[in-house]
Order: structure tokens, then C-alpha cells, then sequence
């Protein structure tokens, strides 16, 4: 591969976005592509970075107050 066709290939992985079928596919971009999507999905879901920073938080406090 040349370096213009190189070029190419990385514009276009750049181009792509997460799609529904990235959990059924094999390829190392979808599947990075859907596991990216259900980490921003469970942070969203919890209220926020600040949110699950916060539980983590409480959770090893937690932790600790029953060893």
C-alpha cells in the first residue's frame, strides 16, 4: 500500500460512525467503535461523569467500611 492509498484508507476509517450492526461485526474498528458507544451510553445513563465518579466512590467506601 502507497502512501496516498494509505491516506485514503485512514480518511475513510475516520469517516465512519458508530451503526447498530457494529456489535455483530468482527473487524477491530466495530467492535472498538461498539464498545465505545456502551461506555458513553452507561455514563450517560448514570447522570454524568461526576455522577460515576461519585458512586465509585461511595461503592469503595462501602467496601471498606465492611472489611
Amino acid at each position: 500500500m502507497d502512501k496516498k492509498e494509505s491516506k485514503q484508507e485512514s480518511s475513510h476509517i475516520a469517516g465512519r460512525v458508530y451503526d447498530v450492526s457494529d456489535y455483530k461485526r468482527d473487524d477491530t474498528l466495530s467492535s472498538g467503535l461498539a464498545a465505545t458507544h456502551e461506555q458513553v451510553s452507561d455514563v450517560y445513563n448514570a447522570g454524568g461523569v461526576a455522577s460515576v465518579n461519585r458512586n465509585e466512590k461511595d461503592n469503595e467506601a462501602k467496601k471498606e467500611g465492611t472489611e
